[in-house]
């Protein structure tokens, strides 16, 4: 397998967690059902449960129940898994666009299992190979639209480099201003042309940078120093991003939490 360059993985009593963010996508197991209150997250979401269900429910419409679900950007959700499950995050460009969940069959699932490394109800390691899951999702849902290779260069830069700008001691104008200099664009051009071609405002891509890059960092550090390395402002501006992009707050990850019913009853921590 491919090893992740960030990864990391978590034993509390009979939760087990797992870490990994790589190029392709960024991986979220657990080892138990869980659930996520309402949240929208500016990039897809696979959700695949070991051996169960995965439920989503948008406002206003009926529940969404399959052996595995492949969550559109920018849709508003909440979500459950009804047993141990994989979330699997890809930037919103790297697959067509689509505007409804995506229900996925059991033997859909058991290849992205498989292609993941997970097989059994073990779940992944740290050494999940992240590169061969993405290729799968791919498969699964269609090749993306080639992007401009400006905007290309500005989504890699906000995405994948984000604590490498100056971001901890400018305002989020100035730091688009950067980066739309660095690829010759006026920084109301940059942002126009991210929302063509990707659909997502130039600054939430920012923020999911920095999330995952500060998530990557918690086991080894304070929430708040996570907070400032990635970017944030403060450890306040991180939990709010969290809980608005993914339904969960970064606390959630390093402490012991009481076993939930895997419904979408109420406020939950889960995919």
């Amino acid at each position: 397998m491919i090893h992740s360059p960030r990864a990391w993985a978590l034993e509390q009593n009979d939760r087990r967690v797992v870490f990994a963010s790589g190029t392709e996508a960024t991986m979220f197991a657990e080892s138990r059902p869980f659930r996520v209150a309402q949240h929208q997250l500016p990039a897809w979401k696979a959700v695949l449960p070991i051996g169960g269900h995965a439920r989503l429910l948008q406002p206003g419409r009926p529940l969404v129940a399959a052996p595995g679900l492949v969550v559109p950007p920018q849709l508003t959700h909440a979500c459950a898994a009804t047993s141990p499950y994989i979330a699997l995050f890809v930037d919103s460009w790297l697959l067509p666009s689509c505007p409804e969940p995506i229900r996925l069959d059991a033997g859909q699932v058991r290849r992205l299992l498989a292609a993941l490394g997970t097989t059994d109800s073990d779940g992944p390691d740290i050494g999940v190979d992240l590169a061969a899951g993405y290729t799968e999702l791919r498969a699964l849902a269609g090749h993306p639209a080639p992007l401009d290779p400006r905007v290309a260069h500005a989504v890699h830069l906000c995405t994948l480099h984000a604590p490498a700008l100056p971001t901890a001691s400018l305002a989020a104008t100035a730091a688009i201003a950067s980066i739309a200099n660095e690829v010759g664009l006026s920084p109301s051009r940059l942002r126009a042309l991210v929302r063509q071609d990707v659909g997502i405002a130039l600054t939430r891509l920012r923020k999911w940078g920095r999330l995952r890059t500060a998530i990557a960092d918690l086991p080894d550090s304070t929430a708040a120093l996570a907070a400032a390395t990635a970017g944030f402002a403060d450890q306040a501006h991180l939990t709010r991003t969290a809980r608005d992009f993914t339904g969960r707050t970064p606390a959630s990850l390093r402490r012991v939490q009481q076993p939930q019913a895997a419904g979408l009853e109420g406020v939950g921590l889960g995919p």
